[in-house]
Parts: structure tokens; C-alpha cells; sequence
């Protein structure tokens, strides 16, 4: 199956599945979290009973009662006033109007040929009277109020004049608003009827006279009123309908205004809001952006790139659908059941597959569709309390795995998870300043304490389905893999002991070479483990496990000898392989020679026939394919000469080092392997520092005297 998944793979090409990885991530994405980002509706119908409690899932702004606020505000607000210091003036001047007409009338039979009849006196005064008579206040004046002034004499009518004046002006120079010009006017008459210099005959005309003087003296300012109405209605904060806030109770009847604030708050069947949608669609393209900069930025080949992308997708799915069981279960609890979520979970899976980058990312990103998809409040937007909770946890988890990832370690990993998360669960319960019982108190850290547990258990449960998946090896297997009770370690060391003690120095020497160069040290260690196992078949015919006999190589012809070592690495593989070890051990076995030359046998035949081809001595390969197996092939070569060397030096270590590689290189044994001559410098350095340190000269110490 995995062969040809692979075989597909390279034949539509590892770009084009990366990037339909990346969008098919984007599109699980989105199927999750479509459902989540959209506020509930409820089946509403006016004026019927809610069969629900209904919260508002969002906080929103309420224009109407924000404009009732304004309104009532704007009403109590009491209006600028002025006062109009030049009406007093008019006010005086048309008086004195009234009573120059009155006055121009009278000397008017006096001027004219022919004398002026009463009614025609009248007459010219009212047509000099119109403008007042159709002003604002509207002097009316009637005929027998005219006809009485007529009948003043000049010297009465001045003081008429003067008393009238006299009585306005001390009413007008004081502030009169509109609402109080009525009460005004009722008291100057009766002051007017109270002058006893008044005649009483024209006491209706003084009177008519005296309330037409009397108008609003202190005028609204309408501009500046304006200006503080609108200071006003800017300072009202608006009201608002915030989240959590019961819309109406069960039972409760579902008027007018209810149903406005549901609309408003979007909460009936027939609103649909496409703008969360249209955010989770830019918080996709955000996150499969980001993605494919931390799968393009791996040092991996493409092949791997591939393989760490569908491991990032199928932990984001896991991680969506126990989001999911979860939040469909949560309805019916009273508590928040969400802190159950293994917090850790993803982290430690891609931090154990992929690498840190990758794993901090994909729990961040999980822990943002957490935030969206786990209730814990009212809100259908983001829920940060658990967005945090899942962040920090899967955080903790990543910093503390390191090299040594054995199931024990991540079961103390766990531990730390749950501590973490009690820790979180704490802070969570003191800032929200509610009220909780014992029992809610209780079932908070026990979700928090399973959480980081079942982050352990899980992952420990899921990382044997990756690897054998996507055929990948987890440094936790790794460190299975070189525990010496390891039953193919235990029948190299009980079979082959020699052979077990020389896998041990190569595995020496590559880890430190892997590890300067940024290669998998812990693989390639593991690796020389097991290199050599083919060896177990026939340990006698190795150098290494020949010790008190003889060499059994010396009664055999040379192609028997040379059937015999070129097999040990296929036997390995085949035995490896038998035994469900990982592609990456068998690869060792099967590639550590690569197609090198078994040089003693070759020479030692071609004495026989000098007709002898080469290629028959060779080793079957294929070639070294990863840094790691180039480096292993170096070190096993390396070992085994250093070993059989007379009084090891520095010079000599170094020589034989240089002299090694130098043949391996011109033999081409590192052609199918990306490792750069720069890489194959600071491998010499390392080998050489790490053989000198053990080999080193011994002192001598004096013999004891007998």
C-alpha cells in the first residue's frame, strides 16, 4: 500500500500534492469551523410564547434606544436664553409712533382749508395705524379708542404718552421669556388702570396701548442652544444589547420590542450574516499561508515535506472531530466540559514526527479553531479562555520533549501538561470573579488533570498509526529501538559480541558526525545498532568475533568467503525486515557498504585468474541514500581499520581518515547522497577528534618490584 501511495506520489509530483495538501487542510478548516462562527437562530414567531431562554451571543449596538437616550437627555436640556437689549428701544419707538399719528391728526384740520369730520379723523388714523395694527403683537385699537385719544388735548396727551412709556419701559428693561409675556401684560393693565393719571375715559385705549408694548425681551439663542443639544446627544454612550444578556426567558411572550433585539442580536431564522463566514474564510487563508511556510522552510527533501504536511493534516483532524464530539455532548452539561480536550495532544504528536517550528504552529492553530468551536460562554466568535487553556498546555508539552522521547518521558510530560493546565484552570477561576461550588471547582481541575493525561495516552496510542502510516520514525521509537533489552540487540550481543562492540563505536562515531553537520544523529547512532545483524548468520567467518580460533576464511576458496561477508548485508535487511523494523534501520543494513569493493578476496581470487571482473567482489548496494548511511559507511570502514592499527597517533588517525574518504569518493559511493564536500570536511574533523579520544595513549605505568 505504501509503495504504491508512493509510486502515485511520484508520479503526480510532490509540489502539486504539497499544495493540494495545504488547500485540503484549508478546506477541513473551514467544514469545522463554518458552523461554529454562525450565531444561533432560533424559529421565532411575534407575539407567540418562547419555548427557550434565549442570550444574546454577541454584544451589538441598540439604535433605537440609543436614539431614546439622546432624545430624553436633549429634552431635559433647559435652552440658552438672551436678552435683547435693542427691543426695549423699538418697543419705545413705536409708542411714540402711536401717539405721533395721533398727534399729526389732530393738527390736521387745523392745516386744512377745510375742516377734517370726526369719522375722517378716524379714518386717516387707522391707515396710519395699519403697520402696527398687522406687526406681530397686532395693535388693535378700536374706533371709540381712537376717537377718545382724538379727544385729548394736546398737553393730556403727552402725559399719556409719557405715564405709558414710563410703566413699558420699567417692565421691558427687565428679562421677559415668552412663556411670560401673558402674565406680563395682565400686570401692567392693572397697573395702568391703577394710574390716577390716566384719564379714565381712555383707560381701554392705555390699557390696549400698554400690552402691545409688552413683548419676549429674553429670546432663546438658537445657535448655541444648538451647539449644547449636540454636546449632549455626543456624549450619550451608546446603548447596547452585550453578550450573555437574556433577550427573554422561557415562557416569557415574544412582543414587539423582544423581537427587535432579536433581530438585532441575529438570532431569528431568517437572518443569515455572511461577514463571519467571510472572516473565517481570510482566518483560513491566514493559516494555510503560514503553513506552507513552515513545510516549505523544513531542510527535508520534497518526499519528507509531503509526508510532514499529511502529518500536520491528520492531527488538525483528529484534533477538529474530538473538538466536534465534544461540542456536540456539551449541551448537556451545566459545566464547561471543554478543559477536557487533551490540550498537548497535536504538539507532541508533530513535535515527535515533524519538528518544534511546525508544532508550535499547528498548536496555535489549534488552539484558534478550539476558540471557535468549544463553548465555554455565549459568544459564537472566539472563545479566548479556551483558546488560551489549549495554547498553553500543547505549548508546555513542546518545550519539555526532547531527544529522549521514550513512552516514560511522555508520560512525565503529561504530568507537566496537567500541572499546566491546573495551573491555567486556577487563573481561569479567579479572574472571572463568579461564584463556584465545590463541585464545580472539583470537575474543573479533574478535566484539567485528564486533559493532560489523555494528551499523553493518546498521542502514545496515535504516533504507531503515523509511523507505520507514512512509514516515519519517531524519535520515541527511536529510543526504543536502542534499549539493549531489544530482542535483535540481545542476539547480537549474545551471538555476535564481537560485532556488537564494534556496531557500538560505529554508532559513536556517526552520531557525533551527524550531529556537527545537522544530520539525525539518534537515527544514525540506532542505525549502527543494527547495521551489522546480518552478521548473526555466520558470526565465525567476522574478524571481529574470531577470538581463540582460527580464521575459518583460510580453508575456503575465495568466492566462498566472498559469498559469505558480501551477504551479511542482505541477510541483515531480510532479517530486519522480518522482524517489522522501520524502513529507515533496513536502509542501514542493506546500504552501508553501499557498492564498495571487498578488496582482500578480490586481490587474493584475481591471483588465481587475472581474468576476474570486479564488479563480482562488489557489494550488491544500492548506494548510500541519506547523509546518515554515507556517514555510517564511513565510520564502519573507519572502525574496523583504526582497530587492526599498530600504536594509533593522531597523524596516523588522521591519514587513515583522509586516505578512507579519498577512496570512497573516487569510488563514487556518495553520488546518490547530498552530502557536500563542506559536510564531509567537518566529518573527517569529528571522526578524527572522537577516534584520538579513544585511542589515546595510555601512560605506562612501572612494573612492581618482585
Amino acid at each position: 500500500m505504501r509503495q504504491k501511495a508512493q509510486t502515485l506520489f511520484e508520479k503526480l509530483g510532490y509540489r502539486k500534492i504539497m499544495v493540494a495538501g495545504i488547500l485540503l487542510t484549508g478546506i477541513i478548516l473551514y467544514a469545522f469551523l463554518a458552523d461554529s462562527v454562525q450565531s444561533d437562530t432560533y424559529d421565532i414567531q411575534l407575539f407567540q410564547l418562547s419555548t427557550d431562554t434565549i442570550r444574546s451571543e454577541k454584544t451589538v449596538e441598540d439604535p433605537v434606544k440609543t436614539e431614546q437616550e439622546k432624545q430624553r437627555l436633549a429634552e431635559e436640556v433647559t435652552p440658552s436664553y438672551q436678552f435683547m437689549e435693542e427691543f426695549v428701544d423699538n418697543q419705545a419707538a413705536l409708542v411714540a409712533s402711536l401717539f405721533g399719528y395721533i398727534s399729526e391728526v389732530k393738527a390736521i384740520p387745523e392745516k386744512a382749508q377745510a375742516p377734517l369730520t370726526e369719522k375722517e379723523m378716524i379714518e386717516q388714523l387707522r391707515e396710519d395705524l395699519r403697520l402696527l395694527e398687522t406687526s406681530e403683537n397686532g395693535l388693535r385699537l378700536t374706533d371709540d379708542m381712537l376717537k377718545s385719544l382724538l379727544a385729548l388735548s394736546d398737553e393730556r396727551l403727552l402725559n399719556v404718552e409719557e405715564q405709558l412709556n414710563k410703566t413699558i419701559q420699567s417692565y421691558l428693561t427687565k428679562p421677559i421669556r415668552t412663556e411670560e409675556v401673558a402674565r406680563i401684560r395682565t400686570e401692567i393693565e392693572q397697573e395702568i388702570r391703577r394710574n390716577e393719571q390716566i384719564p379714565n375715559d381712555i383707560i381701554q385705549a392705555a390699557v390696549t396701548i400698554g400690552r402691545f408694548g409688552i413683548i419676549a425681551t429674553e429670546l432663546v439663542n438658537e445657535e448655541l442652544t444648538a451647539n449644547q443639544l449636540e454636546q449632549v446627544r455626543d456624549s450619550v454612550e451608546p446603548t447596547r444589547i452585550l453578550q450573555g444578556q437574556v433577550l427573554v426567558q422561557e415562557g416569557q411572550l415574544i412582543d414587539r420590542e423582544v423581537y427587535r433585539q432579536l433581530e438585532l442580536a441575529g438570532m431569528t431564522e431568517d437572518q443569515l450574516s455572511y461577514q463571519p463566514l467571510l472572516g473565517l474564510f481570510v482566518f483560513v487563508l491566514i493559516a494555510i499561508g503560514l503553513l506552507l511556510v513552515v513545510i516549505t522552510r523544513s531542510h527535508k527533501d520534497d518526499k519528507h515535506k509531503v509526508i510532514e504536511l499529511l502529518v500536520v493534516l491528520v492531527t488538525v483532524s483528529i484534533s477538529l472531530v474530538l473538538m466536534k464530539l465534544i461540542a456536540e455532548v456539551s449541551e448537556n452539561f451545566d459545566m464547561v466540559i471543554s478543559f477536557i480536550f487533551p490540550t498537548a495532544l497535536t504538539g507532541i504528536i508533530v513535535r515527535l514526527l515533524v519538528n518544534e517550528r511546525a508544532a508550535v504552529f499547528v498548536t496555535i492553530l489549534v488552539s484558534a479553531a478550539a476558540g471557535m468551536m468549544l463553548p465555554s460562554g455565549y459568544s459564537s466568535s472566539l472563545q479566548v479562555d479556551v483558546a488560551f487553556y489549549i495554547l498553553f498546555g500543547g505549548l508546555t508539552a513542546i518545550y519539555l520533549i526532547e531527544q529522549d522521547g521514550s513512552r516514560g518521558r511522555l508520560l512525565q510530560i503529561s504530568l507537566a501538561v496537567a500541572g499546566a493546565n491546573t495551573l491555567f484552570i486556577a487563573f481561569y477561576l479567579l479572574l472571572g470573579q463568579t461564584q463556584y461550588n465545590w463541585t464545580e471547582i472539583g470537575f474543573y481541575f479533574t478535566a484539567a488533570i485528564v486533559s493532560g493525561l489523555l494528551s499523553g495516552a493518546l498521542a502514545i496510542g496515535f504516533l504507531p498509526f503515523f509511523e507505520s502510516a507514512f512509514g516515519m520514525l519517531s524519535t520515541m521509537r527511536l529510543i526504543e529501538l536502542s534499549n539493549p533489552n531489544h530482542p535483535l540487540l540481545k542476539k547480537i550481543l549474545t551471538e555476535t559480541p564481537g560485532t556488537y562492540h564494534h556496531s557500538l563505536m560505529v554508532a559513536n562515531l556517526a552520531d557525533a558526525s551527524c550531529e556537527a553537520i545537522g544530520a539525525n544523529g539518534l537515527l544514525a547512532r540506532v542505525g549502527c545498532y543494527y547495521h551489522d545483524i546480518g552478521k548473526t548468520k555466520y558470526p565465525q567467518y567476522f574478524i571481529e568475533n574470531q577470538v581463540n580460533i582460527d580464521n575459518p576464511h583460510d580453508r575456503l576458496p575465495p568466492e566462498k568467503s566472498r559469498d559469505i561477508i558480501l551477504a551479511h548485508g542482505i541477510d541483515g535487511a531480510r532479517l530486519l525486515k522480518k522482524h517489522k523494523m522501520p524502513k529507515e534501520i533496513i536502509d542501514v543494513a542493506a546500504q552501508h557498504h553501499g557498492t564498495s569493493l571487498l578488496k582482500f578476496f578480490y586481490y587474493k581470487a584475481k591471483e588465481l585468474d587475472p581474468t576476474l571482473v570486479e564488479d563480482s567482489y562488489r557489494y550488491q548496494g544500492p548506494k548510500p541514500q541519506t547523509k546518515e548511511i554515507a556517514i555510517i559507511c564511513i565510520a564502519d570502514s573507519l572502525e574496523a581499520a583504526v582497530r587492526s592499527m599498530k600504536k594509533p597517533t593522531s597523524e596516523k588517525i588522521k591519514k587513515l581518515v583522509d586516505s578512507i574518504v579519498e577512496d570512497k569518493l573516487k569510488d563514487g559511493q556518495f553520488e546518490e547522497c547530498d552530502l557536500s564536500l563542506k559536510e564531509l570536511k567537518t566529518v573527517k574533523d569529528i571522526m578524527c577528534e572522537t577516534l584520538n579520544g579513544i585511542f589515546h595513549s595510555r601512560i605506562e605505568y612501572p612494573k612492581e618490584p618482585q
